[in-house]
């Protein structure tokens, strides 16, 4: 049997507030803040009452028996007035008459724990609440909604074939199999394989959108840098100054591209530093640029002399000032923020090349480390699944690549996760 806690799932000082309960014992605290108890799933005009009888507020009260319910348990919603005395007595009342405040995640917590909704549902739900784009909002509720389970259920129809297949060439060893038995499920391992693989590609992509892509601006001193994130920005968030080395600090700001969450990145101008401030700055700038996912190189007219980039790292060439010069170099987008001329473009170019860095594929496309862990887990077992000769390995192989799915969907072995998991929740999910 577990307690009831309630919380407050709606912004607070809203005109209605909406009120959540769930777990044994609400049916007591239901009657006593409104004196019947309403038919099940049919939204009730009631007045609340305080243990002393006081009128609190008249709303609606919706009432679901578990285990037919999103947490699995009894569970009730009020409907009230959003205003913060109201709150306060329900609070109060709610409190006397038995019931908790819920902790971080604990209605998700329970729902988890009475099968309505796997590990990856939790983490989706998780991820939509923290959702800032439109991109990033499809991702969470894909995961949210059991897309991703269901593709990550039908792994694990084949992996459980799998390992039957492969007990049954165990335990009949001594009889006279066809020589492509083994052939065959040794094949359909290598396609688990390669499913699996292709997983964790569309996991980074997924990943990079659930963090955000970085673009770091780099270029050298009074190349229209600061100017450029400032445009790009919409506001000044870096000084700009004809003065070389004004800027030296990395400086970031966040912008929406296409639904693609991205912070943009100013960053110190590379020359041979003038003092230790100006070389720490420099460092840093070669480190985020290391770090990128994307690079704007700056290159200013009249010269338009473009920086080293790290290797691997995609950029873009942007030729600055391109108002003070007639050509630019080959392959690069002029610009200029003086005139705007060229931003648009830009604007277009760098939406397309973040576009491109969190493409996804069809399969699952699974953004939390732990989860891509999880994945490259199997990957790994599975392989070796495939380079061993003997049986009783290979099935000690499947069953790891099974263990690790489970703990991907929060079967087994995931009491060390949980915590960490729904306490990043918000009040009330």
């Amino acid at each position: 049997m577990t307690d009831v806690i309630f919380a407050t799932a709606s912004g607070v000082g809203g005109a209605i507030a909406v009120v959540r309960l769930s777990g044994a014992g609400i049916d007591p605290i239901v009657r006593a803040l409104s004196g019947t108890l309403p038919a099940p799933r049919r939204a009730s005009v009631r007045r609340f009452h305080d243990g002393e009888g006081r009128l609190i507020d008249q709303g609606l009260l919706i009432r679901f028996p578990g285990p037919a319910s999103v947490t699995g348990e009894d569970y009730a919603e009020l409907h009230t007035h959003g205003g913060r005395a109201v709150a306060a007595v329900l609070t109060a009342t709610l409190i006397a008459l038995g019931a908790r405040p819920a902790e971080p995640g604990e209605f998700s917590r329970r729902a988890f724990g009475n099968g309505k909704l796997d590990l990856l549902q939790a983490e989706g739900i998780a991820d939509l609440i923290g959702a800032e784009t439109e991109a990033q909002r499809v991702l969470a509720l894909d995961q949210a909604g059991g897309a991703m389970s269901e593709a990550i259920g039908a792994w694990r129809g084949r992996l459980v074939g799998l390992m039957a297949r492969q007990a049954a060439l165990i335990d009949f060893a001594d009889e006279d199999l066809p020589p492509d038995v083994e052939a065959a499920m040794l094949a359909d391992i290598d396609a688990l394989h390669l499913d699996v693989m292709a997983a964790i590609g569309a996991g980074v992509a997924a990943e990079r959108l659930r963090e955000g892509v970085d673009i770091v601006v780099l270029g050298a001193p009074n190349a229209g840098k600061s100017t450029l994130v400032n445009v790009l920005a919409g506001e000044d968030v870096a000084i700009v100054s004809d003065t070389p080395g004004t800027t030296r600090d990395a400086i970031g700001v966040r912008l929406d591209l296409g639904g693609v969450p991205v912070r943009l990145v100013d960053t110190a101008g590379l020359r041979e530093a003038a003092d230790a401030i100006e070389a720490e700055g420099i460092r840093r700038a070669e480190a985020h640029a290391r770090r990128a996912d994307f690079l704007i190189l700056c290159a200013a007219a009249p010269d338009f002399v473009v920086p080293a980039a790290p290797a691997g790292v995609p950029a873009l060439i942007v030729a600055t000032k391109a108002d003070l010069a007639g050509a630019c170099p080959a392959g690069a987008l002029a610009v200029s923020a003086q005139t705007g001329a060229g931003v648009a473009a830009l604007v277009a170019a760098l939406t397309e090349h973040v576009a491109a860095l969190v493409a996804r594929g069809a399969g699952p496309a699974l953004p939390r480390p732990r989860q891509i862990a999880c994945l490259r887990d199997m990957a790994a077992a599975l392989e070796r699944a495939m380079a061993v000769a003997e049986p009783e390995l290979r099935a000690a192989d499947l069953q790891a690549a099974a263990n690790a799915l489970a703990r991907l969907v929060g079967v087994i072995g995931v009491e060390d996760v949980l915590d960490q998991v729904f306490s990043s929740f918000c009040i009330g999910k």
